[in-house]
């Protein structure tokens, strides 16, 4: 065989290879694709092989809750918290939850103690207090701030989503479909968080629910005005008639306009409300900045007689100043 020929012969190869490969990596990601185009999450998980009634459970949470076994003092909390845990889309059960919101400062605090214990430091009263504040604030205050913050910024979407929700409903109804029919067009047509929403509603009334009961449901659950309203009006045109289509279309409009009042209240009161952040967050910065770079800034005072009394009462005025700011910028429109 000629060198020229055997050339030519690694060439083909080599393109052969480099082809393959190609189509290969084309194929891959177009099967990525395709598994991850669903709209909403409610899609994803049926289309990795998920029955409707294990995507309900999860999504709805139903035979997750802890509230209906907690004492009756804790049962707001409890319901305040499986709140945040839908609004935020968490499907970890609240008691495994609770279990890891008490373990970690737990967890936190006992590798500081060992620390201090190996390194030969003194272990007092005042050194406890110290440092199972670090843990908390660590291990219980944070993960809690970013759980509400998620959840939080869900709401916003789902509360962004909603008209669009209903303008989809609406021509849904205009181009001749019943009720069920347009709130299942919303199912596959909505992204996350409306779409997976009312993918609930619609399987709750596959399996024998009534409508107006699923929907009541899930406008409680995410405790949204908007959708309390449009509630209302589906029973008021089941019990009386009319033209469902005017009238949520012009709910639509109140919403959209209740809206629009909001952002120029949020943007008129931003400067008091960023304030409010920065007052809130400086004492928390400056501690933890100062404890990681010098604790014993604070660990060589925390042996004084007067630290742990001194340290409680700091610990309180803050947080009579942190709930004083929440209710001064916490506006209601």
């Amino acid at each position: 065989m000629s060198a020229e020929l055997l050339k030519v012969l690694v060439l083909v190869l080599i393109f052969a290879s480099v082809l393959l490969l190609s189509e290969t990596l084309v194929s891959a990601i177009a099967r990525a694709r395709g598994t991850h185009s669903a709209v909403n999450e409610r899609l994803r998980m049926i289309g990795r092989g998920a029955t409707r009634a294990e995507a309900l459970s999860l999504l709805r949470r139903h035979n997750l809750d802890l509230e209906g076994r907690a004492p009756a003092p804790f049962r707001p909390l409890i319901r305040s918290l499986e709140r945040t845990l839908l609004a935020a889309g968490v499907a970890m059960p609240t008691s495994q939850f609770l279990i890891l919101l008490v373990a970690a400062p737990l967890v936190i605090l006992a590798i500081i103690v060992i620390a201090m214990l190996v390194a030969g430091a003194p272990v007092g009263p005042g050194r406890i207090v110290l440092v199972g504040t670090v843990a908390l604030a660590i291990g219980l205050f944070i993960p809690l701030l970013v759980l509400r913050a998620r959840a939080q910024k869900r709401v916003r979407k789902m509360q962004e989503q909603f008209p669009v929700a209903l303008d989809v409903f609406v021509r849904g109804l205009r181009a001749g479909h019943p009720v069920a029919a347009a709130l299942d067009l919303l199912t596959v047509e909505m992204p996350d968080p409306i779409g997976s929403q009312f993918g609930i509603v619609v399987d709750e009334v596959t399996y024998g629910a009534e409508m107006r009961d699923s929907l009541g449901a899930l406008a409680e659950r995410w405790d949204l005005d908007d959708m309390r309203m449009f509630v209302v009006c589906l029973a008021v045109q089941n019990e009386t008639g009319g033209n469902l289509a005017e009238i949520l279309e012009n709910l639509s409009k109140v919403i959209r306009d209740r809206a629009s009042m909001l952002m120029k209240v949020r943007a008129l009161s931003s400067e008091g409300r960023m304030t409010g952040v920065i007052l809130t967050l400086l004492p928390i910065l400056t501690f933890g900045g100062l404890f990681a770079l010098n604790p014993k800034f604070y660990l060589q005072v925390a042996d004084d007689p007067l630290f742990l009394p001194g340290f409680l009462a700091l610990i309180l005025l803050y947080l009579v100043g942190f709930v004083t700011i929440r209710r001064m910028v916490d506006l209601k429109v």
